[in-house]
């Protein structure tokens, strides 16, 4: 690997400051940072001609983020393809956890499945990518259903009993609100046989760069491989992985 550059690293470490500070000036980031006086004030000059950095006002000694840094995350953002993105963490998940793991986006009621990576065990779930599942019959659904307001949700489902899938579905509007309200409590959604009569599910939310749940990742295992212990570490490893998705989209939450 290719020696880094000292001085390119330590304007790196300079523009860091900003993403917790919105102002700061030289002698702080000296500070923060332990740097010499001079090495500090000549890379602000650079990082203010090229647009980094500006100052926070006429005649001041303190600075703020420059337009360059929106143009390049703007950019980075316009190019981003969720399902792109979505496939790459869901193969590094697999692999962790050789169980399925999907991507999902939600469509009105329905979950659409937007990426996939199959189990490496002969018994596994069969699914597919474009295949749509009733919401409130997947952990999926049920990570991307809990971002809603209560207003949006008497929207999509009003009071009428829900269809189910299996005799283990949630037909009530407010069984089903009041488990969304423990998915938004502790980060994950779980489903048991709700969707697939011999399947089990973890599933966590991710986020765009705004904060804004965009998509959720599930894990989904045979019920012959499911147990308290296996869907305590699933659920670790499904948040981890919609964490790092989350963060490829921008988010920094």
């Amino acid at each position: 690997m290719a020696r880094a550059v000292p001085a390119l690293q330590r304007a790196f470490d300079i523009l860091e400051l900003f993403l917790d500070e919105p102002e700061l000036s030289a002698p702080e980031i000296t500070g923060k940072l332990g740097l010499p006086r001079t090495t500090v004030h000549e890379l602000l000059s650079t990082l203010v001609e090229r647009g980094y950095l500006v100052p926070s006002g006429r005649g001041s000694t303190r600075y703020r983020l420059g337009v360059r840094g929106f143009q390049l995350g703007s950019a980075y953002a316009d190019r981003l393809d969720l399902a792109r993105e979505g496939q790459l963490v869901a193969e590094e998940v697999a692999a962790e956890c050789n169980e399925t793991v999907h991507i999902g986006i939600r469509e009105g009621t329905e979950v659409l499945y937007i990426a996939k990576v199959d189990s490496g065990h002969p018994v596994r779930m069969v699914s597919a990518v474009g295949r749509r599942l009733p919401a409130h019959c997947t952990a999926v659904g049920k990570a991307l259903l809990a971002s809603l307001s209560r207003q949006e949700l008497d929207e999509l489902y009003g009071a009428e009993p829900l269809r189910p899938m299996t005799d283990n579905s949630i037909t009530d509007p407010t069984k089903l609100r009041e488990e969304l309200d423990g998915v938004t409590e502790n980060g994950r959604a779980r489903e048991y046989c709700e969707s697939n009569d011999a399947v089990a599910c973890v599933a966590a939310p991710v986020r765009d760069h705004y904060g804004g749940v965009v998509a959720a990742m599930s894990i989904a295992v045979p019920i012959l491989r499911w147990s308290e212990r296996s869907e305590r570490e699933l659920a670790e490893t499904v948040v981890r992985g919609a964490r790092n998705l989350s963060e490829r989209l921008g988010n920094r939450a």
